[in-house]
């Protein structure tokens, strides 16, 4: 059954995900001569670098994210569905979604990244991942759970473990939840705990690499670990974890740690929907694009995002799967979209590199530009600025403003609120 949405004269560009790349594609192409149908499995856009401050009682889900009806209000020429893309039948031209199936003349696959566990099936069970708003949101359920737990346990081993929390992956991700809990563990969790010390508390995080965050600057990684140890996060690089069955991980050198708690910040791959060639997914789960995010046996269907690999001399083995990239191959699709519905030139793809940061708490953060590397206040302050700017809706950059400014004052987190869903009883169901 097709799903309803009316056929028009203009030529009709499907969208698969509204990430970053999926939403500044959709509203690049809603002014010009387009029909958009924009399908997620969500009602809503998600600010991804955000969502280890929802795990951590920082903000509310509710905060970083934004409706994308809102976002498209009195356009005529945009439809949302809310659906899940099951199969590209790209000889028809044509998708199917749980809602049915719609035509396309140009498709968009901006379906973005999800976790990687690499084949570790014992992580896959019982770590949590943070690449959504619900998986960030239960992973905050998860921590203060266990606090609470804690509190009540009289065997000291067994508390212990309730307490300890270990991160794996040593990128930005990684960086920034073990910067925010080691913050909450020194000024929070001490007030809302008095009777539990919170000195046996340990935040472990693993890293494979020699450094951490690597791919920014040697001295970003540097400064990153002093600040995780000034915190008293304990860091351990070139370790590579074996083994977790929910309460003790196993690295690979028999060293072993005690914790209900894993966070895994390792890795991510492509979200591929099913119909794409085989010989066309490259390593990390993505499709190998040319220069205008064309896949290579149909000029009718693009790939950006974090799902596409495009070689270049400059990033001979792709680009890497950040927001920057996103925007920039969503931006000069729109206006290849045009070009090719003008019957003009083609423009391929260049990422300019407009540098990286992480944060690691208050008043410390690492910002690498093209030219210039800085630390400290100062790139704690740029960090803030720049992720507070590309919030989607006034009203969220404002709630966020107000929530930092008030942390940064008490030292303090307002919202650490354990969330369930309720299971409706027999009377109510009936």
């Amino acid at each position: 059954m097709p799903v309803n949405i009316p056929r028009t004269e203009q030529p009709r560009v499907v969208i698969i995900g509204a990430g970053f790349a999926g939403l500044r594609l959709a509203r690049k192409l809603y002014k010009q001569n387009f029909q958009v149908v924009l399908f997620d499995r969500n009602n809503y856009h998600q600010f991804q670098p955000l969502f280890y401050q929802v795990a951590t009682s920082g903000l509310e889900p509710s905060s970083i994210s934004f409706p994308l009806r809102k976002v498209f209000q009195n356009v005529k020429n945009v439809f949302i569905r809310v659906a899940e893309v099951n199969k590209i039948r790209a000889e028809e031209k044509m998708l199917e979604t749980s809602l049915g199936t719609v035509m396309y003349d140009y498709l968009v696959i901006a379906t973005g990244a999800t976790t990687n566990f690499f084949g570790m099936q014992s992580f896959a069970k019982n770590s949590l991942p943070m690449k959504s708003v619900s998986e960030a949101l239960f992973l905050r359920n998860t921590i203060l759970s266990n606090f609470e737990r804690a509190v009540t346990i009289s065997d000291e081993e067994e508390r212990k473990r309730m307490l300890n929390v270990v991160v794996v992956g040593g990128g930005p991700t990684g960086v920034e939840v073990c910067g925010a809990l080691a913050e909450m563990k020194n000024f929070v969790l001490p007030k809302d705990y008095p009777e539990m010390d919170f000195r046996q508390m340990t935040i472990t995080l693993i890293e494979a690499n020699h450094q951490l965050l690597n791919g920014m600057s040697a001295k970003a990684g540097e400064k990153a670990f002093n600040y995780l140890a000034e915190l008293g996060v304990e860091v351990k690089l070139e370790h590579r974890v074996l083994n977790y069955d929910g309460k003790q991980v196993d690295l690979e050198d028999k060293e072993s740690f005690q914790a209900n708690t894993l966070i895994w910040a390792a890795g991510v791959k492509g979200q591929m929907p099913e119909g794409i060639n085989t010989d066309l997914i490259v390593r990390g789960n993505r499709i190998r694009v040319n220069d205008f995010n064309q896949i290579d046996d149909a000029d009718d269907i693009f790939a950006i995002g974090d799902i596409a690999y495009m070689e270049t001399e400059a990033y001979p083995n792709g680009h890497p799967q950040v927001a920057q990239v996103a925007l920039q191959q969503a931006s000069l699709l729109a206006q290849n979209l045009v070009n090719i519905h003008n019957k003009k030139e083609l423009t391929g793809f260049r990422y300019h590199d407009k540098g990286s940061m992480a944060t690691v708490g208050r008043n410390r953060a690492v910002v690498d530009l093209p030219k210039l590397q800085f630390s400290g206040f100062v790139a704690w302050m740029v960090w803030m600025f720049v992720h507070l700017m590309s919030i989607v809706g006034v009203k969220n950059r404002l709630v966020i403003f107000i929530n930092w400014l008030w942390n940064y004052m008490t030292y303090d987190q307002s919202l650490r609120l354990i969330i369930r869903q309720v299971p409706r009883s027999r009377d109510a169901s009936e």
